[in-house]
């Protein structure tokens, strides 16, 4: 991908609660340090009031953004608004990311790459014979096919819609054969018999605006791995609770940096440094 032949990043974030993102400080950041430069907005319609996501799209282009990162609840729905679809977020059936390009709008998912990279490189050496994951929506497919290819052998998915969770158990056995993906419809049922290795929290139980755990943390035990997709706040409930039993943790703040990486190269067509995206990034734990 070649840089684009001006300087300047024009994108913003859509999604409910989210103004505790740092989605945008990252993308500010790094377009300053390459020199350019940055207008990042959040769209956050539980402020904004319900506004039909095509008119958010619509005002984007009208606006000249390069494009719009989709958090929750809109990964899944923005889908039906694009002209066409990478790879990935067509695989995945959930885009996270939207470029707007000549009148087109396309979709592409990071947050596969961006939650595989995270998990690499944060729970290095975990156990992936069998793995539970929470929530089967716009985040949970991008992270389903993610622990498959990160090898996870077993993936069993458990959704408040049993019928949602079976449907992504189906596409991520045909989508990645090497991994068997099943639906499952109650944890405690799962953790009497032959224990998971480690829990995915894809729900967006744990955030500021939704407080609470998508599973009895009491079926948790010391030998299992613990890993969240929320970062606001960064220790969620969950995490918290699995640590104190003295379980491997893992936040959902590399999958946001890691995903945001990918975001920028696609906004701007120029890649973007990893480390200094992360350290925007843990600077608000300062």
């Amino acid at each position: 991908m070649h840089p684009r032949s001006d300087s300047s990043l024009r994108a913003g974030l859509v999604g409910r609660g989210i103004a505790l993102s740092r989605t945008p400080a990252m993308h500010e950041a790094e377009a300053r340090a390459q020199g350019m430069t940055g207008d990042y907005r959040l769209i956050d319609l539980d402020e904004r009031g319900d506004i039909p996501l095509a008119d958010v799209l619509a005002e984007a282009e009208a606006d000249g953004l390069d494009g719009l990162n989709v958090t929750y609840p809109y990964k899944v729905e923005v889908m039906a608004l694009l002209h066409d679809l990478s790879p990935n977020a067509r695989a995945v059936g959930a885009a996270n990311t939207v470029i707007l390009r000549g009148g087109r709008r396309i979709g592409h998912n990071t947050d596969l790459w961006g939650f595989a990279e995270s998990f690499r490189r944060g729970l290095p050496d975990a156990a992936t014979d069998h793995v539970l994951l929470l929530g089967a929506g716009g985040a949970g497919v991008a992270v389903a096919h993610a622990l498959a290819d990160c090898g996870v052998s077993r993936l069993s998915i458990l959704d408040s819609d049993g019928d949602r969770a079976a449907s992504l158990a189906a596409q991520v056995s045909r989508n990645r054969p090497g991994c068997a993906a099943d639906a499952v419809n109650d944890a405690a049922t799962l953790f009497a018999g032959k224990r998971p290795n480690g829990v995915v929290n894809a729900t967006p139980m744990g955030m500021a605006k939704l407080p609470g755990t998508a599973i009895d943390t009491d079926l948790i035990t010391p030998d299992q791995w613990v890993a969240d997709i929320v970062y606001f706040p960064l220790e969620t409930q969950l995490l918290a609770s699995a640590r104190a039993k003295g379980c491997r943790v893992l936040s959902g703040g590399g999958m946001a940096v890691f995903q945001a990486v990918r975001a920028f190269e696609l906004f701007t067509g120029r890649p973007a440094d990893p480390d200094r995206m992360k350290a925007t990034f843990d600077a608000f734990d300062r």
